[in-house]
């Protein structure tokens, strides 16, 4: 009887594994967190001259700060280490983020933390009506933009909450301007549509960048959705808003081809304004949170970002804020009532 082969059998000159000799070059430590002694991680670069932002102070940051801190409340503009936080809480205007503090996303230019978030706190809706109320009373607050992390392991995205807390908010603060941000609910139709219910009085959805950077910058989404999502806000006749960093590795004429393509995708619809498209968009500068974060490709300048507004303009935006430090919810407010003053000179001319 023949003897038989092993399944496996010995590599001639025995185990290879017990033969590597120590490697002439490591590659360890250079694979971002491997947890080796000395990790590599990405460099961020030095701020130009013209990114300059002031150092938060001044009585009215102080008692918005205190008003956040007293209700437990999260604001983006703490947790995405924003530039403007200084300049806009002294002006009593701040971001709230609701639905916590973890994002079950890791996008690639996002400085809030990732993981899988605590249990639903469903007393948040009152809270932030509450504290709204304070600052809306004690502060002089006209315009709120109300935000959240990505709530993808809820059935609604964390839709509920979202209605629930803009409806309160309106009935406490009746005279305030509310200006959602909101994440994409994974495409969920039903989700968006209790947001859209709730009639806030405009609704942004930041597309953050170029179709051609949505893998490495937001790799659980898609492109063609947040287009999508502004197009069925258009729909049904709200004000549509969106926001795109630069300077993360685009190029100029993709910003442009991204300005046509957001216009175009959000004017189809038969809603009140046939083919109103998109209504605001914002532009701004891509600055590393940390060194484990995307790189900053490049630093654009100023004159580039004037360039973009007017571009945005003569496509067809209303209103378009452009600038290195600028941000979505950067003069929201002063947003809001150009858009206003623009839509009631487009009533009165169709009066006439």
């Amino acid at each position: 009887m023949p003897k038989p082969v092993p399944r496996h059998p010995r590599t001639p000159g025995g185990d290879p594994l017990r033969r590597v000799d120590k490697p002439l070059v490591s590659l360890t430590g250079m694979v971002l967190n491997n947890g080796s002694d000395q990790p590599h991680t990405l460099g961020v670069k030095r701020k130009p001259p013209w990114l300059r932002a002031k150092v938060p102070g001044g009585e009215g940051y102080t008692k918005l700060k205190g008003i956040l801190d007293e209700h437990r409340l999260h604001t983006v503009c703490e947790e995405a280490g924003c530039p403007n936080m200084g300049e806009c809480w002294a002006r009593g205007v701040a971001t709230i983020m609701i639905l916590g503090d973890t994002c079950t996303r890791a996008c690639g230019f996002c400085n809030v933390k990732t993981g899988r978030p605590p249990v639903l706190d469903k007393d948040e809706p009152r809270r932030v009506a509450d504290s709204l109320r304070l600052m809306h009373q004690g502060a002089g607050l006209k315009h709120i933009v109300i935000t959240s992390v990505n709530r993808d392991e809820l059935p609604d995205g964390g839709a509920g909450i979202w209605a629930e807390t803009i409806v309160r908010s309106k009935d406490a603060c009746p005279g305030m301007s509310i200006e959602v941000l909101i994440p994409d609910f994974e495409g969920n139709e039903a989700a968006l549509q209790m947001v859209i219910d709730a009639e806030p009085h405009i609704i942004n959805h930041n597309i953050e960048c170029v179709s051609r950077m949505y893998p490495a910058v937001r790799p659980s989404a898609k492109y063609a959705r947040s287009i999508e999502l502004l197009r069925r806000v258009k729909a049904q006749g709200r004000v549509a808003k969106t926001g795109i960093m630069v300077g993360i590795g685009e190029r100029d004429e993709e910003v442009l081809e991204l300005m046509d393509q957001v216009l175009e995708g959000t004017s189809k619809h038969d809603g009140p304004d046939a083919g109103d498209p998109c209504d605001i968009l914002t532009i701004g500068q891509y600055l590393q949170p940390s060194r484990n974060h995307l790189p900053i490709d490049r630093w654009v300048t100023p004159e580039q970002f004037k360039v973009y507004e007017e571009e945005g303009l003569k496509r067809g935006f209303k209103v378009v804020v452009s600038g290195p430090l600028v941000r979505s919810s950067y003069h929201a407010d002063h947003q809001a009532d150009v858009l206003s003053t623009i839509e009631a000179e487009r009533a009165r001319r169709g009066r006439g």
